[in-house]
């Protein structure tokens, strides 16, 4: 560090550096890895029975698609949060993330959510809970099970995954029960959002003290009983070896059973990349915390 220190010891280069994952992978496409997970994605939605563009809020962006699980009986649900920093992706290039749960049995729901600066983290965070709410009052009409929902995301969506971990459900929903989420795993998540606030990203995400104490998870007292895995890659840098860390140690002994997986040879974009392929590590390590319990 040459520079004078912004957050534990990072200066501002260094900091910015740090959160910037398409930068810190020696030549790196992400436009081409995006392209490609969009392939992929079209061609499930095309050989796989679903239902598309669910309104679950009042929003043109308050959409998700169910990909329901065949077979008899109600069929334990996983929500999936994308990434994308709170201001970029689309849910129509993460539909292949189902792949590997649906053919497991498990339905599997994807969800799009109005990306900032066009809302705050606040309502960002708000409509993501308003989803869980809708999948908890409509998914057994596609079969699903709403006594066995799970949640699941990546980056920005590993946050979002773990802030419906520090919410009550009740509040948001009558009838809905305390813990109606029943197993989380979150890949890749930031969960301290302190550095982002003092890092070039936000000049986009638009964050102050405040909105950073109201949606850091690791500030925040979790409302979850269940098991809640937190994955990330070897190869992500410190800073997200940290996020992990120091939500494990926020939430320890505080309700969560946590499971810490640092995955070998993995970076922030390989992580996800294999969800579909069943046999792949992560895909296996997603589906083992749904069919625990």
């Amino acid at each position: 560090m040459t520079g004078v220190p912004v957050f534990r010891g990072y200066d501002q280069a260094a900091l910015d550096r740090e959160y910037d994952n398409r930068n810190k992978i020696p030549g790196f496409d992400l436009d081409a890895y995006v392209a490609d997970c969009g392939r992929r994605s079209a061609a499930f939605r095309a050989r796989v029975p679903h239902v598309a563009d669910v309104a679950y809020g009042p929003g043109p962006s308050d959409r998700l698609d169910v990909f329901p699980a065949p077979g008899p009986g109600a069929r334990p649900v996983v929500i999936f949060f994308h990434g994308g920093f709170w201001r970029a992706g689309r849910k129509a290039d993460f539909s292949y993330v189902a792949g590997g749960l649906v053919a497991a049995g498990i339905t599997a729901v994807i969800v799009g959510y109005p990306l900032i600066p066009t809302v705050t983290m606040d309502a960002l965070v708000a409509g993501c809970r308003r989803a869980v709410a809708w999948v908890w009052r409509k998914i057994a009409r596609l079969g699903g099970d709403p006594a066995r929902i799970h949640v699941t995301g990546h980056s920005a969506g590993g946050h979002l995954a773990v802030m419906m971990l520090a919410t009550d459900w009740p509040a948001v929903e009558a009838g809905m029960p305390a813990d109606a989420i029943q197993g989380a795993v979150a890949f890749s998540g930031l969960y301290d959002l302190e550095p982002l606030r003092l890092a070039a990203i936000n000049r986009t995400l638009g964050l102050d003290e405040s909105a950073v104490r109201r949606n850091s998870p690791v500030l925040l007292a979790p409302r979850y009983r269940g098991p809640l895995v937190l994955a990330v890659g070897a190869e992500e840098g410190p800073e997200f070896l940290r996020q992990n860390a120091s939500l494990a140690a926020a939430w320890s002994g505080h309700g969560p059973s946590i499971r810490i997986h640092e995955l070998a040879g993995e970076d922030h974009f390989s992580i996800r990349g294999r969800l579909d392929q069943p046999d792949d590590p992560t895909s296996r390590l997603l589906r083992s915390t749904v069919t625990a319990r």
